[in-house]
């Protein structure tokens, strides 16, 4: 079992979570200035998030001083790891925690869908003091509810879970026995499809207070030559759309919470 030496949570610190993801400086900056408590920054959003680089959180540090979880994840797919892969996470999580995450946000399954608990337990080891989230990964275990047990005996801080669906609006009723039966100490994070106007519909049915999204736009890119011919990325997305998070949506997001749990 993980001896969890963290800080205690400041009294004072906000009731609620809105964890915004970013795959970028100026989208993590727009998060942190339109209301954001916390950031998970990743690479690749558009596939779901990879490992990003040292260098991004870097830049985000040094302008601004907003908690900074960091999504170890080293390619698209499963979370069904090999050692390689392994080895290399633990690296990256012993990097991003020496330069200073707040949290590593990991996962890892066996291939019969249940939480590869001794992998987990070097990817802990390798983020000491970070907090630690388990992300969606969860979603496609086999057996949510002994998963979050397990999660809790590791030390896991939080699961990150649309309620094993596509979307949490879909997830709800399982959102909602995740939170009423989330063992001491574990935060219930919802994500996937997470809007202001998805979270009023979830605090209307659950006392849900923790939230991950990304409140992203589209837009053009500032590109004036474009060859048309040749595709650089995955089929049907354009490389002259850009992602980036808009304040306005987090902002809405932040007064959501903020009228009903500050």
């Amino acid at each position: 079992m993980r001896i969890c030496t963290k800080p205690k949570k400041d009294p004072h610190e906000n009731s609620y979570t809105l964890e915004v993801c970013a795959d970028c400086t100026e989208s993590a900056l727009e998060a942190a200035e339109n209301g954001a408590t916390r950031l998970e920054l990743c690479a690749n959003l558009v596939i779901g998030g990879t490992t990003p680089g040292v260098e991004l959180f870097r830049e985000i540090r040094a302008q601004s001083d907003i908690a900074i979880n960091v999504l170890i994840r080293p390619r698209f797919g499963d979370f069904h790891y090999t050692s390689h892969e392994l080895a290399i996470m633990c690296r990256e999580i012993e990097t991003f925690a020496r330069e200073g995450a707040h949290g590593i946000v990991i996962g890892s399954l066996h291939a019969d869908g249940s939480l590869h608990v001794p992998q987990m337990k070097e990817m802990i080891a390798a983020a000491g003091n970070c907090h630690i989230t388990l992300h969606r990964a969860f979603d496609v275990c086999r057996d949510p509810f002994e998963t979050m047990e397990q999660a809790a005996e590791l030390g896991v801080d939080t699961i990150l879970t649309s309620g094993q669906e596509a979307d949490c609006l879909t997830g709800r009723e399982m959102l909602k026995k995740l939170i009423e039966t989330a063992p001491r100490g574990i935060d219930i994070l919802i994500g996937a499809g997470v809007t202001p106007e998805v979270i009023r519909q979830i605090l209307s049915q659950m006392p849900a207070r923790h939230f991950h999204m990304s409140g992203k736009k589209v837009m053009d890119s500032a590109m004036t030559w474009r060859n048309p011919k040749v595709n650089m990325g995955l089929p049907g997305i354009s490389e002259f759309e850009i992602y980036r998070t808009d304040g306005a949506v987090i902002r809405e997001a932040k007064e959501i919470l903020e009228s009903k749990w500050s």
